[in-house]
Formats: C-alpha cells, sequence, structure tokens
C-alpha cells in the first residue's frame, strides 16, 4: 500500500482561503457593483445563468461528443488540444454573452450592467469551479487528517486501496502554494469575464460584431494559451501569461468603457 500523510497546515489554509475567495468576490462584487453603478441584480444572475448552460451543458455535451470520437488524436497532442478547448470556450461563452445580452437584457443593457453580467458570469463560474472543488478538498482532509481514511481502506481490497490512495495523493504531495493560487486564477478569470463582458456589450449596442468576434479570438487566446503553456511551464509562470493576456483585454475594455455614452 503506498504511504499516506497527513495535509499540511499550510496546505489547508490555501483551501479555506481559495473557498472564501470563490464565494467572497462574487458576494463582494454583486453589492459593490450595485451600490456604486445602481446596475439591477438581474444582470448578475442572467450573467450566471448564461454561463451555466452555455459552458456546463452546452459545451460539455460537445466535448463529451468530440472526445468520444477524437480520442487520443485530439488529447495526444497538446497544441491541437489546447486550441480546441480554447475555440470551444471562446464560441460557446461569448455566444450565450452576446445572446443573453441581445435577448434577456434587452431593457437593461448599459455599460453598468454589463459590468454586472461579467460578475455574475465569473462569479458563477468560480463558486461552481474552485468553490465546489475546495469544499470537496476540504472534506477529503479532514477525512485523511482524522485517521478515518486509514480506517476506510482496511475495508477494501488492496487494489482498490492504492486506487483510492492515488486518488488522494494530492492532497499531501501537491505545493501548498498551488492552493492559494487557485484563488489568485479566479481573479484573474472574474477580471477576464468582466472586461470581454464590455467588449460584448459594446457589440450589441453599436450593432458591430466585429466586437462580438473580438471577443471570441481574446478568449481562445487566453485559454489556448493557458493551456498549453501549462505544459511546459510551471503554475506561476502560467498565471503570469494569464495576467498579462488579461491586462491587456483590460486596459482594450477600459477604453471601450469610457468611449461608451453614459446610459
Amino acid at each position: 500500500m503506498a504511504e499516506i500523510t497527513s495535509v499540511p497546515a499550510a496546505s489547508v489554509a490555501g483551501m479555506i482561503f481559495s473557498l472564501i475567495l470563490s464565494i467572497g468576490l462574487p458576494i463582494g462584487l454583486l453589492i459593490y457593483l450595485r451600490s456604486r453603478t445602481g446596475a439591477r441584480i438581474s444582470a448578475f444572475l442572467i450573467g450566471g445563468a448564461s454561463f451555466f448552460l452555455s459552458a456546463m451543458v452546452l459545451e460539455q455535451l460537445l466535448h463529451a461528443a468530440v472526445l468520444a470520437a477524437a480520442g487520443d488524436a485530439l488529447t495526444g497532442n497538446i497544441w491541437l488540444y489546447a486550441l480546441y478547448g480554447g475555440l470551444a470556450a471562446g464560441l460557446f461563452e461569448e455566444t450565450g454573452r452576446y445572446v443573453a445580452m441581445k435577448f434577456c437584457m434587452k431593457k437593461q443593457l448599459t455599460r453598468q450592467s454589463a459590468l454586472m453580467y461579467g460578475a455574475g458570469h465569473g462569479g458563477i463560474e468560480a463558486v461552481l469551479i474552485l468553490g465546489l472543488a475546495s469544499i470537496n478538498n476540504l472534506s477529503a482532509v479532514a477525512l485523511v487528517n482524522s485517521g478515518g481514511f486509514e480506517s476506510f481502506l482496511s475495508s477494501l481490497s488492496a487494489e482498490e486501496s492504492d486506487a483510492l490512495i492515488q486518488a488522494f495523493s494530492a492532497l499531501w504531495s501537491t505545493p501548498s502554494w498551488q492552493f492559494f493560487l487557485g484563488g489568485i486564477e479566479r481573479i484573474l478569470a472574474v477580471a477576464l469575464h468582466i472586461s470581454l463582458s464590455v467588449l460584448v456589450y459594446r457589440a450589441v449596442r453599436d450593432r458591430r460584431i466585429s466586437f462580438y468576434l473580438l471577443a471570441v479570438g481574446l478568449h481562445v487566446l487566453v485559454d489556448s494559451a493557458a493551456l498549453a503553456a501549462s505544459r511546459f511551464l510551471s503554475p506561476i509562470l502560467v498565471e503570469a501569461l494569464v495576467l498579462l493576456l488579461t491586462a491587456l483585454t483590460g486596459a482594450l475594455a477600459v477604453r471601450l468603457y469610457r468611449e461608451a455614452p453614459a446610459d
């Protein structure tokens, strides 16, 4: 049987940090934007619903079909896989953003509501991806550090025990700082979603499809670059790359936001 060790306190702190951030960031943005801009809470909810439908339902159906058909031919080539992943995310999420703003926010589409929409889109993603993962990790940590994990393993066969230990081993083998990095990653993701929401807002408001295509292209660039870079660079360097691309996208969004007439 593989060795089982307790999960370091620093790792637990990182999981708690990420959990608090994944929930606190969306709520904080919701309160801030509501009080400072007067944007409707419904824009936040529409953003969250759009992300869930486009990314968690429709995009996942595509992945299931494509990966079943392509298999290792796709996943075995990092460049092709990164391009595919970026294209899928960009097309589904930005199209969902465009449709939601054009039809669900028709009577409340302002530059302020675009910010609120982006906070909802990125905020719900943070809760569903990082928040749920942090809860699962902390639940597993409680089992491992209390000794209950070893007791549970004693009721399994050697083969089943080894498989379960392998699945849990990331909890104690992953460097503690990487659990904090998950929270930082979500901050960048939310900032990117708010920025892209401004671009799509201008696409809908000004009836300029070029802004929608630009949003898709930037989304593809960030996601594909991050996925490909993760194969060759350390996690910190990957996040540095994402930070750079997000900052450039944010700078463009700020300019487009300021150019838009006050609604």
